[in-house]
Parts: structure tokens; C-alpha cells; sequence
């Protein structure tokens, strides 16, 4: 009976952290998207004179949230000038 109560503690641990990790991956795959995102935005943009700055916050919007993501960092960042 020890036996798999320590068994299931440990099944249970041991799903609390790969969804621990899983979350972390899929936060840092998310970034890398982004940042990728806003550097093609950069390039394409500086034609028409537009800019976004690239840090972890921008790069997780558009990661998180993609084309509609950055077409909201340019509009917030049109109206607040």
C-alpha cells in the first residue's frame, strides 16, 4: 500500500513539473516568434517609416497574439505620439 501511495505522490510531481516546463517552452517559443515578427515588421516597415522597438515585452505580444498583436503595439504607438 506504501508502495502506491509514493508511486502516485511521485506521478503527480512528476506531472506538476513537465507542465511546470512545458509552460516555460512554449513562453520562450512564443519570444522567439515575436521577436522574429517585429524583426520582419522592422524590415518591411522601414520603408514606409514605421518602427517598433524590440524587447520582451513586444516580443511576447506578438508571439502571444501575432499579425493583430503588432498591428496594435503600431497603432498604440502612433496615437500615443
Amino acid at each position: 500500500m506504501e508502495v502506491w501511495l509514493f508511486g502516485g505522490i511521485a506521478l503527480i510531481g512528476l506531472l506538476i513539473i513537465v507542465n511546470f516546463f512545458s509552460l516555460s517552452i512554449k513562453l520562450l517559443w512564443n519570444g522567439i516568434v515575436g521577436m522574429v515578427l517585429l524583426w520582419l515588421f522592422n524590415m518591411v516597415g522601414s520603408i514606409a517609416g514605421l518602427h517598433l522597438q524590440i524587447n520582451a515585452i513586444t516580443a511576447l505580444v506578438a508571439g502571444f497574439f501575432g499579425v493583430p498583436g503588432v498591428i496594435l503595439m503600431l497603432l498604440y504607438q502612433m496615437l500615443s505620439k
